[in-house]
This record gives structure tokens, sequence and C-alpha cells, in this order.
């Protein structure tokens, strides 16, 4: 061995030795090494975690595996290391928030408190202290989820507090529903008040309170005026029209089937059956558990109600009436239970939607013991159980809420993609179970398609095809074969053309062919596979082709303006030679269509595009409202067999004012463009009106939100005139378009439009001409209600901003001690929960 392998220990190095060594025995030696009796190496040390963050673990699970025995362990547990700090801080915030955002698990949590109580009474305390708090809190705020979900708790701990307990707050509440309802019969706040108050009454009779029945049959008698007073915006949140025999099921408002269900539930004995009842007294506990007072809540005057935009609402499902109860009736009281529960979960969870998901899966667990059939059981099965034994399937119940979301009208609480997000969520978490379920919704929803509000049959389009480009485009669509030979106005056949055109913009027109039995594939003819549509002006027979494609050829690389103008003059020569009208229009549609060629790639060639050209764009529109016309005409023209392209670049070019809403509407239902009516059963067209109406409707709001922050920051006088003067021009421009929509529609609804009349026994048969009025009717239904709730809301910012300034006013006069209490308690009601009168008569509504 020569000295450098004599330093290197042999073997050329560690790694050699190992290799000699044997590797194996290498390992088994120090495994022996570790194993001798005498290794005095210092071990290492076990980590503990604190105490308190095994509470909040502990806390945050509860509930979860539907047992009782770990309520009254954990809080053992909390009352028995109250005393550390941590514990007092962190775990009784935990306790309140867990309540807000997982509403399944109040039960548990109440539970978790009473056992506590049994044990360290200060411990209840502090929780319900907290939990006052919150509720004011959340009440201020306007978030009216979180306090109804605060009052649940409270509810559910009545056994525990001192004299009248929750019921002084009811009392509050109805009194000031009844004001507001009194104040305007449109009011909507005063309905979300009476349903918090009836939603709470359940969990009521799921306390350990007793004496309850008077007191409830009194607060129910007391809420009937609220429940059952009709409101003039009922009809526009209705989600099928025609005849109550033609629908799926007639109008049910939520706050009134309530109150019918809770006055049947009298009837037996108030069980409330479903709900969960974790908490057992202790065996030896003689005596009755501590007293609480119930904390402090003032209902304000002026109920505030966030961002949320109040509407009368009406029951949805697809489940709950069928022929066989694979859900609650909904004359059950548990429909509503299980079916509020449901949605405060998914709405409250939308920062989560895998968390949303797991938690509606998990629906069982958190109610009362044989409340749902087993999961997964097949709906054929079901059928085979005893009498006695529950048939309701827990995946329908949670997908019948969330469908209910996405069905909501006049719009949803969160974007319609979250809800989209929770259903597959939920079918990867459990397929066998939801996929069968959500078969059955689909099914149904596409039965009564031809009577569901256009907006909502948009809606169930975009889900639908959107879900299918979840899971490889499945779906048995030959049991539609039917519709497919219909006539392109049948609803079902336009929801069967405008779901394939969805399904292609998620994916490609050949891929989609490939799923789809041989009789769907008239409905993608062999264009739609074109990556790039034909340049038209390649053909020497449309008129302009040279000028055409030098327009093409300088654009494409980037040549200066004047050279372009030289073409674009030569166009307008030609056209006055023809006897055009306005030369103007043939030479934009070569100049766009070019564009559209040009930008054809992707939809970033095409902006980039557009930036280029925009000052010509621009100047066009403002020369001739024709050729302005003619931009949206050349590119729809362009896309023809890929409508959504389009759709995509109008929205681009409303962005960049280079058309305005005025002219997009005027292309879509204009005359020339709406024609004999037939059009309006297009998907694509009610996408581009719809979505422009949205740009004008948003642009209105964000104007009344920066009046009402003119308002609050005390502007100078001169600039919250110019808000307040852009403001009212606007809401002009808005009113303009909703009535040049009724106005193109309406006619045609009424079979009077001077299209439809002349295609009428020509053009169209009888039955053609009943579908055109039909569609005409539903787009007038659709976006009268949209003009009905954007005038409520900017109606209402308006009041705000009024009220803001009058208390900004007033605190100026006040600044100091109990004057500025005075004008605060001025600009919020008269001191004693009332409404200040003299306030509101100075608020113009309009």
């Amino acid at each position: 061995m020569d000295k450098s392998q004599q330093q290197n220990g042999g073997g050329g190095g560690g790694r050699d030795r190992r290799a000699n060594d044997g590797g194996g025995r290498h390992n088994n030696r120090k495994r022996r090494h570790r194993d001798d009796d005498d290794d005095d190496r210092p071990t290492r040390r076990r980590y503990e975690e604190p105490l308190a963050v095994k509470l909040r673990k502990q806390v945050l699970a509860i509930g979860e595996e539907g047992l009782t025995q770990e309520c009254a362990d954990l809080g053992s547990l909390l009352a028995s290391n109250w005393t550390e700090k941590e514990v007092q801080r962190d775990v009784v915030e935990l306790v309140v928030q867990l309540v807000c955002e997982q509403p399944f698990k109040i039960p548990f949590v109440a539970a978790l408190v009473l056992h506590a109580n049994d044990a360290n009474p200060e411990v209840a305390a502090e929780i319900l202290k907290r939990a006052g708090k919150k509720a004011q809190s959340l009440l201020d705020q306007g978030d009216l989820r979180g306090f109804k979900l605060v009052l649940r708790l409270l509810a559910l701990l009545q056994g525990v507090f001192e004299g009248d307990g929750i019921f002084g707050l009811l009392d509050d509440l109805f009194n000031r529903a009844v004001d507001l309802q009194a104040a305007s019969s449109n009011d909507a706040i005063g309905i979300e008040l009476g349903k918090i108050i009836l939603l709470t009454i359940p969990y009521l009779f799921a306390s350990t309170a007793t004496d309850l029945v008077s007191r409830v049959q009194e607060l129910l008698e007391r809420t009937e005026i609220i429940a059952t007073a009709p409101h003039p915006q009922e009809a526009y949140v209705e989600p099928y029209t025609g005849e109550d025999d033609e629908k799926p099921f007639g109008f049910e408002s939520l706050i009134g089937l309530l109150q019918k269900e809770l006055m049947r539930e009298s009837e037996n004995g108030w069980a409330f059956s479903c709900l969960a009842r974790p908490y057992t007294p202790p065996d030896a506990n003689d005596a009755s558990p501590s007293k609480h007072e119930f904390p402090n809540i003032v209902i304000p005057s002026l109920v505030n109600t966030g961002a949320k935009e109040m509407f009368p609402e009406t029951f949805f499902t697809i489940y709950s009436d069928q022929e066989f109860e694979s859900a609650p009736r909904t004359e059950d009281i548990a429909c509503m239970l299980l079916r509020d529960a449901c949605i405060d979960t998914i709405n409250v969870l939308d920062f989560n939607r895998i968390s949303a998901a797991k938690i509606l899966i998990d629906i069982d667990l958190y109610w009362a013991p044989n409340t749902f059939a087993p999961r997964g059981t097949p709906f054929d099965k079901l059928k085979e159980f005893e009498d006695d034994k529950s048939t309701w399937k827990p995946e329908d119940v949670i997908i019948d809420a969330v469908f209910s979301q996405i069905f909501l009208l006049p719009a949803p609480d969160h974007k319609l993609i979250y809800y989209h997000s929770v259903i597959t969520e939920a079918c990867k978490a459990a397929p066998g179970a939801i996929a069968p379920t959500l078969g059955r919704a689909i099914r149904f929803l596409f039965k009564h398609v031809d009577r569901m509000d256009m907006e909502l049959a948009y809606r169930f389009m975009d889900w639908f095809a959107h879900h299918l480009s979840n899971f490889d485009f499945r779906w048995k669509w030959s049991e539609w074969l039917e519709s497919v030979d219909s006539i392109d106005l049948d609803p079902k056949k336009s929801f069967i053309i405008g779901a394939l055109d969805k399904e292609i913009r998620l994916s490609f027109a050949k891929r989609i062919r490939d799923t789809l039995p041989e009789p769907y594939h008239i409905l993608i003819p062999i264009e739609k596979e074109k990556d790039t549509p034909e340049f038209k002006y390649e053909s020497d027979q449309t008129p302009y082709a040279v000028e055409g494609r030098k327009i093409h050829a300088l654009l494409r690389k980037k040549a200066d303006e004047s050279e372009i103008e030289e073409i674009i003059s030569s166009i307008h020569t030609q056209a006055s030679d023809l006897g055009v009208e306005d030369p103007l229009v043939p030479s934009t549609d070569a100049y766009v269509t070019a564009i559209c060629y040009i930008g054809s790639k992707s939809l970033s060639h095409v902006l980039s595009c557009i930036e280029r050209c925009k000052e010509r764009l621009l100047a066009i529109g403002e020369k001739s409202d024709k050729a302005r016309l003619q931009i949206i005409q050349s590119v729809v023209e362009y896309w023809h067999w890929q409508p959504g392209t389009a759709v995509n670049i109008v929205d681009k070019l409303l962005n960049y004012t280079i058309v305005t809403p005025d002219s997009v509407v005027q292309w879509a239902l204009g005359a020339e463009g709406l024609g004999d009516g037939r059009v309006l059963a297009q998907t694509w067209r009610f996408e581009m009106v719809a979505g422009t109406v949205g740009k004008v409707t948003n642009r209105v709001r964000q104007i009344a939100t920066a009046r009402i922050q003119a308002k609050k920051q005390r502007l100078e006088q001169e600039q919250v005139d110019h808000v307040a003067q852009v403001m009212t021009a606007e809401r002009e421009s808005m009113r303009a378009l909703f009535k040049s929509i009724a106005d193109a529609v309406g006619p045609v609804a009424a079979g009077a439009s001077d299209g439809l009349i002349e295609a009428e026994g020509a053009a169209l048969d009888p039955d053609e001409v009943d579908f055109v009025k039909a569609w005409g009717a539903r787009w007038e239904r659709t976006f009268m209600r949209k003009s009905v709730v954007e005038e409520c809301i900017v109606g209402d910012m308006a009041v705000l901003a009024k009220l803001t300034a009058l208390e900004a006013e007033e605190v100026e006069e006040a600044p100091n001690g109990d004057d500025a209490a005075e004008a605060d308690e001025n600009a919020n009601g008269n001191g004693n929960g009332e409404l200040d009168t003299d306030v509101m008569a100075e608020v113009d509504i309009v």
C-alpha cells in the first residue's frame, strides 16, 4: 500500500473502503452499535406541542368523527387548563371563529361550551362575551350571515342564560324588520331579518332550555306578517316562466316556506329530529348549570347589508319534491335547515373550494344519527329500504344546495366559477356517490330548460360545458337525440348548440366531435376545425379583393399609415362609383378583416394589432355610426364558425372604446341584426349583449361608490358636484341602453315586430313564430330584471351617499363630547332605535 492509499484509509478513499467492507456489513455494524447497552450518546428530546396548540387542533376537528364524547372531553380539558393565557386568548377566539366558518359544527361547539360551563363557568362566560362582541361587530359590518351563525350558537346555549336570554334580541330583530317593511314595500332587509329569526328558532329546541313553546308560538304569530307579505320584485327572481302547470315548481319565497314549515313542526311537537344534540349533562350533576347574562347586542336603526345585494329569494330545488324522497320534502323543516347550513358552508368557505367540498361530503357526520341513508347508496336501492329508514341521500342534499346558488336570481353571492369548482372537487372526492347524483340533476334541468329563465339557462349551459371539460367531455348524448332533430329555435336544441360551442372553446372541435354520437356531427361542421378562418379577400370574387390583400400586407409589415390611407382612399373611390351610401363601410370591412386575419393566431396577437391600429379605429367610429357597426360585423363575420372568439374580441373593443355599448346593442338587436327574431336563440348573442350591459352597470356602480367616498372624505364641493354630474349622465345612459333593448325585443315578444310580421306565413311556420315570440319574452324578462336590479342598487347607494353627507355635516357642527355623540346618534336614528323621519325625508332616492 503506497503512502496516498494509507492517508486515504486504503483502497482509494472512503467510498472504496465502504465498498470493501461489503456495504451491508457496514450498515449492520452501525445498527449493532446503536443497540449496544453501553451507548451513552445523548438521546433526542421528544417535542411536546404546547397545550394551546393541541387544543386548537382538537377544536378545529370537533364533530368530524360524529362523536359526542369528544365534546365532553374537550370541554373538560379547556376548563382544567383555563389559567393559561394562550388558552384564554387563542383557543376561545378560535371557538368563535369556527362558528362563523363551519356552520355544520355549531351544535358541537355549543356542546363544548356547555361541558366547559359544567366544569368551570368562567370559560363559558368568556366565550359568551366574545360571541356577543363578534355578533355586534358582524352586524355593524353588514355581515348578516355571520351574525345569524353566532345567533345560532347563542340559541343552542339558551339554557345557560338568565331571564329571557335570546328572546329579547329576537324581539328587537322583529321590531326592526317591521319598521323597515313599513318604511318601504320594496324593502328586502326586513325579510332577511325575519329569516334570521325563523332559522334561529329550531336551534332553541335543541338547547337545554325549557318552557320555550309559548314564547316561540307568540313569535311565530308575529313573524307571519313578514313572511306572508308579497314583495313587488318576486316575479323577477322566479327561476321558471310560463303557466304553473308547465313549471316543475311554482314560486315559493324562502321566508314564506320557513314560516309554513315551522307551523307544521309545531303540530309535530317541535321535534326537529334532524338536529344533532351532542351535549349530555353529567350524571352526577344534580344542580342546575351556572347561569350567565345574555350579551348586549344592539340592532341599529339603519341595518347595514355590506356588499350583499338584498332581494327576495325563491326556493330552488332539483330533488326535494320529486316522486321518490331522496331529499327532504319542502313541507319538512329539515329541508330548510339542511339547505341553510349547506349554503352557509359553501359561501363562507369561498377561499378554499377543496375544504368546502370535503365538509359537504361529510355532511352526515354533523346531524342526528340516521338522518341520511348511507353514503353512495344507489338511487334504485333506496326503494328497497324499510319504511322507518331514511332515504335522504347526502349527495342529493349538497348538490341541490350548490345548484341553488348557481341558479340564484338576480345574482349569486360569488362568481359562478367558484360553485363550478365546488362541484368538481366534490366529484373528485367521491366520484361514485356524486357522479350519479349529477347525472340526475342534468337530466332534470335539461328537461325543463325550455321553461327556465334565459339567464339561468345560460348559467346551466356554462356549468355543463365546464363540468364536462373536467371529466373528458363524457356524457350520454344519445339521450338527447330527439332534440338534435328539432329546429334551432327549440330551447333544448339551442342549449345543445351553445354547450357544444362552449366545449369547443375549452378544447378543440375535432376532439369534441369524437366524443359525440354521429347524429351530432352536423352541429360541428368541418369549418369549426380551422384554427385560422379563411381570409375572404384571397378570392378575387370578393369586392375590393385586391385592396383587401394590400391592406393585409401593409398591416403585416407594420407599414406607415400614409401607405394604408392610399388603399383606403382607393376603396372609397370605387365604392362611390358603385353608389355605396357610406364608402367608409367597405373600407372598414377590409381593414378590420385584415386585423382579424393577422391576429387569428391568438388573443394576444389580435390585441397587439388592435393596439397598433387603435387611432384609426377610433377615428372610424367618430366619422360614421354605420362604420362603427361594421367593425362589429366584420369581427363576427370573420369568426363566424367560432362565435366565442368574436364575443371576446368585441369585449376588448369595448374596453378600448373603439365600439360603444349602444353600438353593440344596435348591431345585435337593431332592425337589421334582429331580422325576424330567430337570432334571439343564439346563446353567443345573449352573451355579447349581457356582457356589454354588465360593463355599463359596473361603471355606474363604481361611480356611485365614488360618490359615497367623496361624501365621506369631505372633498371640495366642486369635486362632489362633478362626481354627481357624471353619475347622472352615466345613469341616464344606462337607462337608455335598457330602453333600447326593451324596444327591440318587446315587439318580438308581442308578435308585433316588422321583421316577424313579414316572415310570418312565409319564412316562418306557426310553430316557429311561437318559438320566436317565446325567445322575445325571455329576453325582455331577463333585461327588465337587470334594469330593476340596477335601479334598486344605485338608488340605495344614492340614499347612502345622502345620509353620509348629512352625517358629516352634523359631526362638523358637533365635533366634541356629548354633542358629537348626539350627532352620531342622529345620523343613525333618533336615539330610541327608530328611523329619523326628518333625515329620511331629505333623501332623494331617485
